[in-house]
C-alpha cells in the first residue's frame, strides 16, 4: 500500500512539473503578405522571440520591425521609413493566452487546435485580437502555427494615395515558431 501511495505521489509530482514547463524561441518565423494584383508584397522575419507557458497558456511574441526582409531593398526601406516608422516604433508585440491550453497534451505527440486571445501592438497601437492556430507536439519540441488578418488602418499605418492600390487593406500575418524547452 505504501508503494502504491508513493507511486501515485511521484506520478502527481511528474505531471505537475510537465505542466509547469515553459518553451522558448528566438528564431520564430513571422511573415506577412499585403500585396494586390498590382504588387507582390511579402516580408519575413526569422528572429521573433517568443515564450509559451504550458501551465497557464500565456504566450508572448516580440519582433523587431527592421528585421522584416523583402525581396527588394527599396520596398524594405519604404516599409521601415515611411509606413512603419521603425525608428519610432521599433518592435511589434503580442501578449495573450491560449484559452483552451488544457486541451493540449504536451506530453503526447500530435497536433492540437488552439484559440489565442490577447493584445497585438503594432505601430504604437494596441488592439485585442482572437485567432485560431495549432500546436504540434513532438517530444520536447513544440511548434506553434497561426494565420491572422491584420487590418492596416487599425494600427494607424498611413498609406499614401499614390500606392494605395498596390497595398492590401488587410495583411495576412503567418506565425511559425519552433520552441525548445526553457531550462
Amino acid at each position: 500500500m505504501k508503494q502504491l501511495a508513493f507511486t501515485i505521489y511521484i506520478l502527481f509530482i511528474s505531471l505537475a512539473s510537465v505542466s509547469a514547463q515553459k518553451y522558448f524561441t528566438k528564431t520564430g518565423n513571422i511573415s506577412f503578405e499585403a500585396g494586390t494584383a498590382l504588387e507582390d508584397i511579402v516580408a519575413t522575419n526569422k528572429a521573433a522571440a517568443s515564450v509559451l507557458d504550458a501551465a497557464t497558456g500565456q504566450i508572448e511574441f516580440a519582433v523587431l520591425i527592421k528585421g522584416f526582409e523583402f525581396r527588394r531593398a527599396l520596398m524594405q526601406e519604404h516599409f521601415n521609413e515611411n509606413y512603419m516608422e521603425s525608428n519610432k516604433y521599433p518592435k511589434a508585440t503580442f501578449k495573450g493566452t491560449i484559452v483552451n491550453i488544457r486541451e493540449v497534451a504536451f506530453q503526447k505527440p500530435g497536433s492540437y487546435s488552439v484559440t489565442v486571445k490577447g493584445t497585438l501592438e503594432i505601430h504604437g497601437v494596441k488592439k485585442e485580437i482572437t485567432t485560431i492556430g495549432s500546436i504540434k507536439v513532438s517530444g520536447n519540441a513544440i511548434q506553434a502555427l497561426a494565420k491572422l488578418p491584420v487590418a492596416i488602418s487599425d494600427y494607424k499605418i498611413a498609406i499614401p494615395g499614390i500606392v494605395r492600390d498596390k497595398i492590401a487593406k488587410t495583411a495576412t500575418v503567418s506565425v511559425n515558431c519552433n520552441y525548445s524547452l526553457l531550462k
